[in-house]
């Protein structure tokens, strides 16, 4: 069989289905006599006879049945590595693969719903990760998008600015700075502090921030999940700086207070992100250009409850 061809198997599965020489040649749109040279040149190659004819009647011999088998098996395999091949040129049916900073978890997952409602048939691998897991996942080429706030240098990529993504210091309601109007930052930084891992886009935007008086800083805790980090706010364990895309609840239910300092928020900018060069599928770079045009006023959306306009 090493020799068969895929038509002569698509020819042999006609026969087969219809019984007929003669409708087979019809649906495949072939004469009658090139239907029966293909036959016979796939016998030749499984080294059996496939079809036996009694009358006018042609039927299976039992090893063109066992063959028939395989065939549809095959048949049906091309027609599913066609099925792909045709989604990867297209959005719809297309699979998004697409990671994000932590600080992102808190909005991503309404963006992606709009954008599935948007194009039918789409399906997501999702994933949420801290800088450097993410960035690893851009150099092993395992993600076809990040989503940021600050783009690699180590990595040439490709980063398009979307959304922007201010920085706050928070405090339990109760904290003796809460309510005070234009605390300078000298001030705020003598207070205990918890704080995300060194490392991590919030420690490094909180860097910007506090220029050299980081230095002096001596976290009372630093953690690497942003939830465990609000509770440790929340009971007392010092202030925080945060993204404010992360706080909405925790504002929402008054066990989190944003300070008024001078200086703050921080602004900075949600980036998509690629490697340069990269050969984008159809559906991711249509998330992009929606990131681009709709990903700002969505945000908005998502952490003021708001409804999508679909």
């Amino acid at each position: 069989m090493r020799h068969a061809t895929f038509r002569q198997l698509k020819v042999f599965e006609a026969v087969a289905r219809h019984l007929s020489y003669s409708r087979a040649a019809e649906e495949l749109h072939l004469t009658q006599p090139a239907v029966s040279t293909q036959i016979a040149r796939l016998e030749e190659h499984a080294g059996n006879v496939l079809f036996e004819q009694f009358g006018k009647k042609i039927y299976l011999t039992p090893a063109g049945a066992q063959l028939l088998q395989i065939s549809r098996t095959i048949i049906d395999q091309f027609e599913q590595a066609a099925s792909a091949m045709a989604q990867c040129r297209g959005v719809s049916g297309g699979r998004l693969d697409v990671g994000v900073i932590s600080a992102g978890d808190y909005f991503f997952p309404r963006l992606l719903i709009e954008f599935v409602g948007r194009h039918s048939g789409v399906t997501l691998n999702f994933s949420v990760h801290n800088r450097e897991e993410l960035i690893a996942r851009l150099a092993d080429n395992l993600t076809d998008l990040a989503i940021m706030t600050r783009p690699p240098t180590e990595l040439d990529t490709e980063n398009r600015a979307f959304a922007p993504h201010p920085y706050v210091i928070v405090a339990p309601p109760t904290h003796a700075l809460a309510g005070r109007q234009r605390i300078p930052l000298a001030e705020v930084l003598r207070h205990p502090f918890v704080a995300r891992e060194a490392g991590s886009d919030t420690w490094k935007a909180m860097r910007d921030a506090f220029g050299d008086a980081l230095d002096g800083l001596q976290p009372a805790m630093q953690i690497r999940s942003t939830e465990t980090l609000k509770q440790a706010v929340i009971a007392g364990f010092g202030l925080s700086f945060l993204s404010a895309h992360t706080i909405g609840r925790e504002r929402q239910a008054g066990s989190l207070v944003v300070l008024d300092v001078e200086g703050f928020p921080l602004w900075q900018q949600w980036y998509v992100v690629h490697r340069r060069g990269k050969h984008l599928p159809p559906v991711a770079q249509a998330f992009k250009d929606f990131l681009l045009a709709d990903g700002e006023a969505l945000i908005e959306q998502a952490l003021s409850g708001a409804p999508a306009n679909t």
